[in-house]
């Protein structure tokens, strides 16, 4: 029967299946031991072999596996055939529909003062808003705002550094050139949308005593939804979705010249738009308030021991190693290529030069890492598949009909609260 997430973190006083006690699995180190990894992270094997090196007692062993909804559909039934593996590389949306389904393991008990190597928001979303600690982040998407460089010069237009200042350099470019947008509202990037939302402050979901409490449209997420929603229908911001072959040219002509993405985005840049590379820059999202930064996040995983594992703490020192250990971190991020969450890796080392793409600012990781040290906190809920399809259908079909964002953002909210309901979920 499935848990509920909040009465879960009341039962850490009692002692239940959690490591802090003794575990979720019975614990049997005495002798070497393997632990299994399900990730799908690149090249991941040649960073655990360094683990393995180093610890002939506790080896790593590597399953390759797909990411997203799929690894979590086969990490709940492998949870329920008795049968998981030790570790996972899991997203951090994804963290507490397992932690409901008793998936997890709290390894608060286990990871010592590894909260002191991030961010307080990205470790918050590994707490899930409570005591216990579920996973051990291992990368995360700071968001940024990507710029044409050499068209701004042309036309005359100043990085914004407040939402305001957005929108009256989105309206001053297309009254300039009316062919250009500085950026697009995404209807089928949730995520995305879900980065700006914790920008502003919101929080969609939080646990209050035994209770799930939802705020998909809190004061907040209206703010942000309206604002945008005004921008589209004036049409000073385009409205055609991310990840299409019509954006990708989009890019690549010059037609948006401005990305709110994450730090990842030059990647995307250089396989969507090569002739572009050397012509943008990188610069803080435009703030709410200058006098309080904060930056939100769109991807991230972590590393996350199952309830399951009979060897949690041998697991546990693997997930903290991999994500902390200066050698493991400087091998996530030239094997692997992840931007790593634990901030003393976030600038030089294997970060010391820019990403080929953006050669011409060379501070580029620098500042990345200033911006990502501002990221908001923020708590994921047990249902963000229902609420991210709400948001695509809601959104899409608002988008398509011209009409208001904000209705559109109700019927999330809306989705979200019924589905918690109907899956036995305390609600608030």
């Amino acid at each position: 029967m499935r848990l509920d997430l909040a009465k879960k973190s009341l039962a850490v006083g009692l002692g239940l299946a959690l490591l802090a006690g003794c575990g979720g699995g019975a614990e049997d180190d005495d002798g070497p031991v393997e632990l299994t990894f399900w990730s799908w992270a690149p090249n991941i094997e040649e960073v655990v072999e360094k683990w393995n090196a180093g610890h002939p007692d506790a080896r790593v062993v590597v399953s390759k596996q797909a990411s997203g909804d799929d690894l979590v559909t086969k990490l709940l039934t492998s949870a329920k055939g008795g049968n998981p593996p030790d570790l996972a590389q899991v997203e951090y949306q994804a963290l507490p529909t397992l932690v409901s389904n008793d998936v997890l393991a709290d390894v608060s008990g286990a990871v010592g003062d590894a909260a002191e190597e991030f961010a307080p928001g990205v470790w918050d979303q590994v707490t899930l808003g409570g005591s216990g600690v579920y996973a051990v982040p291992q990368d995360s998407g700071p968001m940024m705002f990507y710029y044409r460089a050499d068209l701004f010069e042309q036309y005359g237009l100043t990085v914004p550094k407040t939402w305001d200042e957005y929108a009256r350099t989105a309206r001053d470019l297309r009254a300039k050139a009316p062919d250009r947008f500085l950026g697009t509202f995404s209807s089928n990037d949730p995520g995305w949308f879900a980065g700006l939302v914790q920008q502003a402050g919101g929080q969609w979901w939080s646990v209050d005593g035994d209770r799930w409490e939802v705020g998909v449209d809190d004061a907040a997420s209206r703010k942000v939804t309206s604002y945008w929603s005004g921008l589209v229908a004036e049409g000073a911001v385009d409205r055609s979705p991310m990840y299409t072959p019509e954006w990708n040219k989009a890019l690549n002509d010059g037609v948006q010249i401005g990305w709110l993405s994450a730090v990842w985005a030059p990647g995307v840049l250089q396989g969507n738009a090569e002739g572009t590379r050397g012509k943008w820059a990188m610069a803080p999202m435009p703030q709410w308030d200058p006098a309080s930064p904060r930056t939100g996040n769109w991807g991230g995983s972590t590393t996350a021991v199952t309830a399951g594992s009979a060897h949690q703490r041998a697991a546990t020192e693997f997930a903290v190693w991999l994500n902390t250990d200066p050698e493991a971190v400087a091998a996530l991020v030239t094997e692997s290529g992840v931007y790593p969450a634990a901030t003393a890796a976030q600038t030089g080392g294997a970060l010391s030069e820019p990403p080929a793409f953006f050669a011409n600012q060379p501070d580029f990781y620098a500042r990345a890492a200033e911006i990502a040290d501002t990221a908001a906190s923020f708590t994921w809920g047990p249902n963000v598949n229902v609420a991210y399809t709400t948001y695509k259908n809601a959104f899409g079909e608002a988008i398509t009909a011209g009409a208001d964002l904000v209705p559109a953002l109700a019927r999330v909210q809306e989705a979200t609260l019924a589905d918690l309901r109907a899956n036995g979920f305390s609600v608030g």
